[in-house]
């Protein structure tokens, strides 16, 4: 019986402790820029840059960070990079994490794409992690639409 006091107010103490925990609000991220990377074979690789916003009144430390692309509802691209960094209270920073496409990926957002009569307003989510131990792991979603140039008629 007294173990089981011992287990419940271990408990009840653990909990309080959580509930001190600073209330975080969610990081904020845009995608500002892709670039192409070298691939291998019949991989397409991408640098992908990120502007993330820490609207939070305490500096954030990470040691890592994931991403998962989705295009048109599909995976495209996945990437990660072990970059570390910090960013301020109330304050952004730019990441880049390279990211690969395989070319199922592609064949099977090609054949998506011949579907559409346009290529504008594809809607695509980003999914990601900021990796700062065991405690201090951010994850986000961004999500939107990608507005693609398409073939352009030539009627005179």
């Amino acid at each position: 019986m007294r173990s089981l006091h011992a287990v419940l107010i271990s408990l009840l103490l653990c909990l309080g402790a959580c509930s001190s925990l600073p209330n975080r609000d969610p990081l904020k991220i845009n995608v500002v820029g892709v670039d192409p990377l070298q691939g291998e074979g019949m991989e397409v690789r991408f640098a992908v840059r990120i502007r993330v916003q820490n609207p939070n009144d305490y500096t954030l430390t990470y040691s890592g960070v994931a991403l998962d692309l989705d295009i048109n509802g599909q995976p495209f691209a996945s990437g990660v990079t072990d970059v570390q960094g910090t960013i301020g209270r109330f304050s952004d920073t730019i990441v880049t994490v390279p990211v690969s496409v395989s070319a199922f990926s592609v064949i099977r957002q090609t054949y998506g794409i011949s579907q559409m009569k346009t290529l504008n307003n594809m809607p695509y989510v980003l999914r990601g992690k900021l990796s700062g131990g065991v405690f201090n792991t951010m994850r986000f979603v961004d999500s939107g639409t990608l507005n693609l140039p398409g073939p352009t008629t030539g009627s005179r």
